[in-house]
């Protein structure tokens, strides 16, 4: 099950909204065949699997990550094609969410008699899968909110000097995730401030759909992140008080615009991941400013944290930090995370944790 899990991941950026799925055939103590879902629209693992078997699998034991699909989709059942095979014992990593499936591919094996086990490295085979969990359950897009900071917590000096705070593979890992996640999401002072380009510059990568949050829309027209559609397509989220003349204008660059009715003057954040999710956006990046960062947190849309720290200090009271805005004010009430870990990325350490969606104790 760990080989398909590692399987599994050769498909980050290409099967979203798509789970990602590994799948491994052994016989006689022997691996005979290995598959992975390798895009959307193409055969699933267990396909691939059999598809690529050195010998018969009549007999033989399969590991796949997510419960075998049992229902016409873009392609035929799998448990159909497993059962063809005389595949002897199927073993499960977790159950599949998907209303579609949900229990039924275990069923239909089993009544064919097949030995089924589900939960092999369950917790694992979940991690792998979060975003596709929560969005086929809930038509919402998974949001990760990462920030690069130093070790007291400032993402820029008091000058506003932040590039760069973290190293290169830090940077690198970044590009990473905008190729596995299909959006990336600022506030419009990011766009101002810095004017980027919010693409991936991962060799072969995907480039994320950029998102751009403008209550007001106050974008330039001059913004990079306005040209070049046709490679990465830009949304722009804004309200009412925005001008109907500007929003035509983007609209001719092909920029797609979505308006809400805004709260306190700002775009509803829980609106927009409701039109997001809608609109087959499974995952967000979430890459904005202390002030947006706190927004989002305080609006509860964010899923997961990813705080990559260098180790450096900065200091001075007018750095700014990772997440400020209006700020909690009593410590009862503060963001908790849950399952934390830690690991090095070259000289800097990545901080990675759950929201805990039930408050504080």
């Amino acid at each position: 099950m760990q080989r398909a899990i590692e399987l599994a991941a050769k498909g980050q950026g290409k099967t979203n909204p798509n789970p990602l799925v590994g799948a491994v055939i052994v016989k006689d103590g022997r691996i005979i065949g290995e598959g992975f879902h390798e895009r959307v629209g193409g055969h699933h693992a267990e396909v691939n699997a059999l598809l690529n078997a050195k010998e018969s699998v009549e007999g033989a034991d399969l590991y796949v990550t997510l419960e075998p699909c049992s229902h016409y989709g873009r392609t035929p059942p799998c448990v159909d094609r497993m059962i063809e095979s005389g595949i002897k014992r199927v073993w499960i990593g977790i159950k599949d969410s998907n209303p579609l499936v949900a229990g039924k591919g275990i069923k239909k094996l089993i009544d064919a008699g097949i030995f089924v086990r589900e939960g092999v490295l369950a917790k694992a085979c979940r991690k792998q899968n979060e975003v596709f969990l929560k969005y086929i359950t809930e038509e919402k897009p998974y949001v990760i909110l990462k920030a690069g900071m130093s070790l007291d917590g400032k993402v820029a000096t008091a000058s506003g000097e932040s590039q760069w705070i973290t190293c290169e593979a830090s940077r690198a890992h970044v590009h990473q995730l905008r190729n596995n996640y299909m959006g990336i999401m600022v506030g419009i002072n990011t766009v101002i401030t810095d004017n980027p380009l919010l693409t991936c510059r991962k060799s072969g990568g995907r480039n994320p759909i950029r998102i751009i949050v403008d209550s007001r829309l106050r974008i330039p027209i001059n913004s990079r992140v306005l040209h070049g559609q046709n490679e990465s397509q830009t949304i722009i989220a804004t309200t009412h008080l925005a001008d109907p003349e500007k929003i035509e204008e983007l609209q001719d660059m092909g920029v797609k615009i979505f308006i809400t009715k805004s709260v306190n003057g700002k775009v509803n954040l829980e609106s927009l991941m409701t039109f997001l999710g809608k609109s087959g956006i499974d995952s967000v990046l979430l890459e904005g400013g202390p002030t947006f960062n706190y927004s989002a947190l305080a609006a509860g849309i964010v899923d997961k944290v990813m705080i990559y720290t260098a180790p450096i200090l900065i200091g001075g009271m007018a750095s700014k930090t990772a997440v400020e805005g209006e700020g909690i004010k009593r410590l009862a009430d503060a963001i908790r995370l849950d399952e934390i870990s830690c690991r090095p990325i070259d000289e800097d350490l990545l901080i990675e944790g759950y929201i805990h969606k039930n408050g504080g104790d």
